[in-house]
């Protein structure tokens, strides 16, 4: 896979390997922070950064974009830089979160169906109205996101309670 140019990389930022997954947001406000929040104790937000674990094992990692064009561009070329072998991580996935109310117009639904098959899963995530008037983790975790969790729970590298394996 073409990596993306030096320019439209992620950083990649030493951590201490704690979290069985790491939120990784594409770009600013993609909602890494609202998801480790919301899973407290297995994950973690890393920012706009691939984590690099100081004692050099393999972090694993969830892609986090917004529906609108610059937020899938910026997780292709999150999903082209893991695929050309330039982060010390392994992608679990893309998380699409829904930019706007309502449903996300074709011409995105279809942008996202071709960048997210650069990655081994996708998952999209419906706009939250709650979120916008409330802390999220005040309001119940939609079931669509609830799935998400649970599915992540359920992979191989990563245990029932959320420990890396």
């Amino acid at each position: 896979m073409p990596a993306p140019d030096q320019v439209d990389r992620l950083p990649i930022r030493d951590q201490r390997p704690s979290p069985a997954v790491w939120w990784v947001g594409a770009h600013g406000g993609a909602g890494e922070s609202t998801l480790a929040a919301l899973t407290p104790g297995w994950s973690a937000a890393s920012g706009h950064a691939f984590p690099r674990h100081t004692d050099r094992t393999t972090s694993q990692v969830v892609i986090v974009a917004r529906s609108n064009a610059a937020g899938l561009r910026a997780a292709q070329n999150a999903l082209r830089q893991w695929g050309a072998g330039l982060t010390p991580s392994n992608v679990l996935g893309l998380i699409v979160i829904a930019d706007a109310p309502g449903r996300i117009p074709r011409i995105l639904r279809d942008r996202a169906a071709i960048i997210g098959g650069g990655g081994p899963r996708t998952w999209h995530v419906p706009w939250i109205d709650a979120w916008r008037f409330e802390d999220p983790t005040s309001v119940p975790i939609p079931r669509d996101l609830q799935r998400v969790f649970d599915e992540l729970r359920a992979l191989p590298d990563i245990g029932a309670t959320g420990t890396v394996n």
